[in-house]
């Protein structure tokens, strides 16, 4: 068991540096927010795989504060690039 979570821990740590590509080389800014979207999602991943991992309860705290901060940023980035003010 310990392999098949470590094969998948590698792979979304590899994932993430494609992740990263598409931040720093977007052609625009909305490619730039589905990246950071995208890793935000492979963060969350991560932290569910560490914790079965290494079996440490805070992690799943950290992974689910940076999916509401994720999911907060992406309504936000939506919003601006509408046009539309943050308040309406």
């Amino acid at each position: 068991m310990k392999l098949v979570v470590d094969i998948f821990l590698y792979i979304l740590i590899g994932l993430s540096f494609f992740c990263f590509y598409r931040i720093i080389r977007g052609p625009s800014v909305a490619d730039r927010m589905v990246g950071i979207d995208i890793f935000g999602i492979l963060v969350v991943g991560i932290c569910a795989l560490l914790v079965i991992k290494t079996g440490r309860q805070f992690l799943i705290d950290i992974a689910i504060t940076w999916a509401i901060l994720s999911f907060v940023g992406t309504i936000t980035l939506a919003k601006y690039l509408t046009g539309k003010k943050l308040n309406e």
